[in-house]
């Protein structure tokens, strides 16, 4: 009984600390305090969000996944740009509008474009010092019915997908990348792109480089 006791205390502290272990990730250059020092504008880009399922649902249609993507990595792009617009004063640099941003990006027929357009070709024409680059990649994992009654009987519904986030920064002059940040994330029922960037940026908070 109490070998068996040991092992599965050992197996589960094994897994907790391969989970936590993968479960987020930093990266900087070696002097991005001295290569901040010089921003003063970052521009915020659309999202790359990625949705997929363990189990396609009924009637499901490539197409009209395609555009949820593309409505969802620009909900998040706002949503990033409101959550630091609101603790402006926590940072040293301003973030232009997401507005601006996406209109130049039109203008200059690369709205659509930006994976195939390096990240100082993209500073230029944005008329910034740097940009942020995330991607939202998650797979549907639950039924988004029986965490809806699962949440109305108990009051919690659990996690309807699983996915991760990736965050970098890239340096206006030359694209190199300066900063870098992956978590894993779980989103919950009710959850809407506004939602889950808020609760990104919570997460990301304590690693943002650009915080006074």
């Amino acid at each position: 009984m109490k070998k068996t006791f040991l092992l599965l205390t050992f197996l589960i502290l094994f897994v907790a600390s391969n989970s936590f272990g993968q479960a987020k990730q930093t990266y900087e250059i070696a002097n991005l305090k001295q290569i901040l020092t010089s921003h003063k504008t970052v521009a915020i880009l659309p999202m790359r969000v990625t949705i997929s399922y363990k189990k396609f649902p009924k009637n499901y249609n490539a197409a009209d996944n395609a555009v949820q993507e593309r409505e969802e990595g620009i909900n998040m792009q706002q949503g990033m740009y409101t959550y630091l617009l609101r603790k402006s004063n926590d940072y040293f640099v301003t973030f232009q509008e997401t507005q601006r941003t996406n209109i130049l990006l039109k203008q200059a027929n690369i709205f659509d474009k930006i994976d195939a357009i390096t990240a100082d070709s993209i500073c230029k024409i944005l008329k910034v010092d740097a940009v942020i680059q995330a991607g939202y990649a998650y797979q549907r994992t639950g039924s988004e019915a029986a965490a809806i009654a699962k949440t109305l009987v108990f009051g919690f519904g659990g996690s309807t997908a699983s996915g991760s986030l990736t965050m970098q920064i890239n340096d206006g002059k030359d694209g190199n990348l300066l900063w870098r940040f992956y978590k894993q994330m779980n989103e919950g029922v009710f959850s809407t792109a506004d939602e889950m960037m808020q609760r990104m940026m919570k997460k990301v908070a304590r690693n943002f480089p650009y915080e006074k």
